[in-house]
Order: structure tokens, then sequence, then C-alpha cells
């Protein structure tokens, strides 16, 4: 794939970082680019508070003529990483005093009241065994399924009224607290939220995090002025060639019935996605404005989940993590096969979105792509395993 659409941004104020990593670091990524791997990447690196990199490579759509190459301000889909940032928001509400993570979800969703869970060994329909509460539901352990679980529902169709309504009257998967799935916990912290303030969670988000830490451009849809802005979706065809897949109906152009909490079409870009990730590394506090106290942050990435619990993905267990309220956290860095150091916490979107958090080496990275990742065996290059073995080879080595 011919390209010319590089806008690096090398800056070495910590000296650490010199121009050559830099350049060394997006070199692997523009390789992938160049290759026909990927149609696009962008990737940031902020070291102690920070921009040391800011890099875009690649093209909106590999089928547009000509083609328009990618920014730094280009739009993704960055669907699940949409979750930290809700989990943020109910952390706010959190800290005054709306709801304890003790608290019963049915004293917010009353709906959820008595709620049977389903045993697996004979789907006997049988009573919760620990009530469900807060801190299940932020923790993706309250008992509700995969999202596979409810395919036939096509729960993200209606309203989050319509999503609630419908869980109200099917059983739980597994008892409170003694699973991990991955499912629509997050969407109905969405739905709390609205509950609890009376705003629409667009506005509350907008109100509370994204105006004040200038994120521009995230939201869950893309006014007109923006959608020149916007990267499609790519993906390899049958002959294993990169294609764009049809914009139609992947991005929203006005405030969608369903504001989905724990991802949807939530549109953001590199560095507004970093404004909220360096807020979190600085303990809540992002240029001089406080939006969670310290010891929330710290809440947020510390082991939620009871002893021996473990969290999976397409049913395979996910050894040397734990998950926080709102973040995955790195426990065992051999045991999860994962250059990101102990203590690193985050997370990924749909379609390849990644970041991580790393407080110790006082770090964050954001990286974008839009690519249908699709089940195991996935052929779309780790991206954010090459991103963290790079980023700690430089960090590590001997100076």
């Amino acid at each position: 794939m011919s390209n010319n659409a590089s806008t690096t941004t090398p800056t070495n104020p910590t000296r650490v970082f010199t121009n050559e990593d830099i350049a060394d670091f997006n070199a692997q990524f523009h390789k992938l680019v160049d290759d026909c791997k990927l149609a696009n990447v962008v990737t940031l690196i902020a070291h102690r508070g920070k921009i040391v990199n800011c890099d875009a490579y690649g093209v909106l759509d590999v089928s547009a003529a000509p083609p328009i190459p990618v920014r730094t301000d280009s739009i993704f889909r960055i669907a699940s990483m949409t979750k930290p940032i809700t989990s943020a928001a109910m952390m706010m509400l959190w800290e005054e005093d709306k709801w304890a993570l003790d608290d019963p979800v049915s004293k917010f969703v009353p709906e959820f009241e008595g709620l049977k869970v389903k045993r697996e060994e004979d789907g006997e329909l049988v009573p919760q065994e620990t009530q469900m509460t807060m801190r299940h539901l932020m923790s993706h352990s309250a008992g509700f399924g995969s999202r596979s679980e409810y395919a036939d529902l096509d729960l993200r169709g209606g309203t989050l009224q319509d999503m609630i309504d419908t869980l109200a009257v099917r059983p739980l998967s597994f008892q409170p607290g003694k699973e991990w799935r991955y499912g629509y916990s997050v969407d109905i912290q969405g739905y709390i939220i609205q509950k609890l303030t009376g705003k629409f969670l667009d506005e509350f988000l907008e109100e509370r995090l994204f105006a004040p830490l200038g994120m521009v451009d995230s939201g869950f849809f893309a006014p007109a002025e923006k959608v020149e802005r916007l990267v499609s979706i790519h993906k390899y065809n049958e002959i294993k060639e990169l294609v764009a897949v049809d914009r139609k109906g992947t991005y929203n152009t006005s405030r969608p019935n369903f504001l989905a909490g724990g991802g949807g079409l939530m549109l953001s870009t590199v560095t507004d996605f970093w404004r909220f990730s360096q807020m979190i590394l600085n303990g809540g506090e992002f240029e001089g404005r406080r939006y969670l106290k310290e010891s929330t942050v710290e809440l947020m990435h510390t082991q939620a989940l009871e002893a021996g619990v473990k969290m999976k993905m397409f049913r395979r267990p996910l050894d040397g993590l734990g998950f926080g309220l709102g973040f995955a956290i790195v426990q065992d860095s051999v045991a999860a096969k994962t250059a990101m150091e102990v203590g690193s916490y985050f997370w990924a979107g749909l379609y390849g979105t990644w970041f991580w958090i790393d407080p110790g080496k006082e770090l964050v990275v954001v990286g974008l792509i839009n690519h249908v990742i699709g089940l195991p065996p996935i052929e779309v290059p780790s991206v954010r395993e090459l991103s963290a073995e790079s980023v700690y080879r430089i960090l590590n080595r001997e100076r």
C-alpha cells in the first residue's frame, strides 16, 4: 500500500525516549500499513505527564480515491473503550453518595428484584445465594451472561429501558460474584447514571468529563462537520485482502436511541482518550481540575473479584489478570503473556483500539485502529503487545 500519510511529533521532555527510539517505535506500525496488514494506525505515548510521541500513518479508507491520509485528529470508533469512561462517571456519583458498592442493584433497577439464577448443570431456576450488588455490576460479576447469550434478543436495538425490561424477565446466568462474564453490565451502569441524574448519558458525560477535560471529539455521534474525519472500519476479505466496510450504519449523526455505556458507536480521537487516561493516571486530576479523588481512582484499579474468579474471553481463562471497577489489572505479566508490567491497568475495543496505564512508570499508551477483529484465531496483528514490548524495551534498558 503506497502511503505518505505520516504525522510524527516526537518530543523529549523526559530524556528517556530519544528521537531514535520514537522513530523505531513508529516504524513497526508503519510497516504493518505498508504491508497491507492495517489501513492505518494512530499511536500516542505519554510519559511523566508529557506526550513524547503522537503519530498517524495510513489512510481513512483504502477504497477512497484519491486516498485521504489519517491524522492524529481522525475520529475512530472506540467501542468498549467507552466502558472505563462510564465507570469513571459512575464513581463520580459514588463520591456524591448516590450509591454504595454493597447496595443491591435492585435499589436502582427495581425490575431486577428477585431475579432467579439458571443453574448450569440442569437448567433449574434457583434463588440468588448472594444478592447482586453494585460492586458485582461494576466488575462484570453480577450474574448477567455474555453478549453471545443474548444474541437472539437485540438488546441494543431499542432503548435502555427496553434492555432493562428484557433482562428483567430472563434468569441470571450464574450466581452473583461467582463468575466474570463480559456482557451488558456497563450498559446497565449507563441506565443507572440516567436514573440518578435525570440526564441522558451523553449529556452527563459531556458535562462532567468531555467538556472540562477538553475531549472535543468524543461522543455517541458525529455531527456533519466532523464526518470527513471519520475512519472507515476495515477487514480482510476471503482472499486476505484489506478492504473497507460500507460506512452505512457504522456511525450515528445524531443521538441514538440506545446510549451504550458499554460501547456501541462511541467515537473519539487519540488525544481525547489520552486526556481521559492522563486524568486517571494523575489520580483523578488534570490541568488543575479534580474529577475524582485519588483514593477513588486507586479503588478502580484494585481487584474487585472474589477469590478464585477468573476473567474469561471467548470461554478462555485470562490468567494473570484481575478486574477492578472498570479496568483489567495486570497481576502477573508472565501468566498473562503480556509485556505490560504488574500494576498496569487497561482495556480495549472491538475494532482493535487499545490503551494501558502504568502508574509505576508514569506511562499512558493509546493506540487506534478500526479493523474487524473477529473470533480467535485472530489474524489482525497484536498491536497492543507490539507497542508494549517496544515501550518497555525503551524504559527498562540500562542507561
